[in-house]
């Protein structure tokens, strides 16, 4: 069960081009299924289904792929252009080659640039826009990763994310986009793999790309590619045991194969702790289930671990600022 839900940080960021040109944003928002009130509180989240609907309707209503953020936009179609480019290349290298030179093509874009050094390789995105917030060259970042994976069938396992700027209030959310050690004031937004990946078979063709495009962009924003932190594999054994009851801390750490103190040092390296990840998977699932109206409060509190609502609730309003119900239906 891969489930994880999207900061209010992102959903503002993602309005801002359309506010710009006079688009009636709260109508969007109710479209989306996004209570518009949820745009003042900082803590909260939506799902990765309602963010997904909310940027297919930013693209429909705008016509551009960069979510009228540029001085010039990418017409709708932009992407699956570039997703035939290169799906019938050789390898991931090429194919990544090929990417930057068709984004090239489009100056008022971020600009992608593949480098190699030694047993590294990075994928470095230049927003090329006035980008203030970042939310452009971060997109194409988890897009690139999501679509590289896709491409040859395997998980693009980060040695680690460089940003060219200040770790901002939201920068939790890195761990949970990327799984991977993050590092600010880098110099450059870029994301770095092992070189050898590049040497990958492409294995798409296609009839597997007109699939992935129909499901375009709920399929890549919502897709997980969990990585090689002590905090991304924690949350993978606690997702794999739902919706079943979550496992405690002894338990993962022997699915780990360490001990629970190794564990607890080995979360603090990374500066979190195994409530922390495990109340990050709890805010998610909830998210998720309340939006989708799947289950009962009630039902959900205990599926959670919460001895009774009450506590779910105090939980939830922690986590998001806001309570239970007002993320329901209706």
């Amino acid at each position: 069960m891969v489930i994880r839900s999207v900061a209010i940080h992102h959903v503002r960021m993602a309005l801002r081009g359309a506010r710009r040109r006079g688009v009636d944003t709260t109508a969007m928002l109710q479209a989306a299924g996004i209570p518009p009130g949820l745009l003042e509180l900082d803590r909260a989240r939506v799902s990765t289904e309602q963010f997904a609907r909310l940027i297919r309707l930013l693209w429909d209503t705008l016509d551009d792929e960069l979510l009228g953020l540029a001085a010039a936009p990418h017409k709708v179609g932009t992407f699956a252009m570039m997703c035939h480019a290169v799906v019938h290349c050789p390898d991931l290298r090429s194919a990544l080659r090929r990417t930057g030179d068709f984004y090239r093509l489009f100056p008022d874009g971020p600009q992608p640039d593949l480098a190699e050094s030694g047993d590294e390789a990075s994928m470095s995105f230049v927003a090329g826009v006035d980008d203030p917030d970042h939310f452009l060259a971060e997109t194409a970042l988890v897009v690139w990763h999501r679509f590289a994976g896709w491409l040859i069938r395997r998980r693009i396992s980060l040695r680690r994310v460089e940003f060219a700027y200040p770790s901002p209030p939201h920068a939790l959310e890195y761990e949970l986009l990327f799984g991977a050690p993050c590092v600010f004031e880098a110099g450059r937004t870029a994301a770095v793999f092992d070189v050898a990946l590049l040497d990958e078979p492409v294995l798409q063709d296609e009839a597997g790309l007109r699939a992935f495009l129909r499901r375009a962009p709920a399929d890549v924003l919502a897709r997980i590619d969990y990585g090689s932190t002590v905090a991304a594999r924690v949350r993978r054994v606690l997702s794999q045991s739902l919706p079943d009851r979550l496992p405690g801390q002894d338990e993962v750490a022997a699915r780990l194969s360490v001990s629970a103190q190794t564990l607890r040092r080995q979360l603090a390296a990374e500066e979190t702790s195994f409530q922390q990840v495990r109340d990050q998977l709890r805010r998610d699932v909830a998210v998720a289930a309340l939006t989708g109206g799947r289950f009962p409060i009630e039902q959900l509190s205990a599926q959670l671990g919460f001895s009774e609502p009450s506590a779910f609730h105090r939980a939830f309003k922690r986590w998001t600022g806001s309570t239970p119900r007002s993320y329901q239906p209706g």
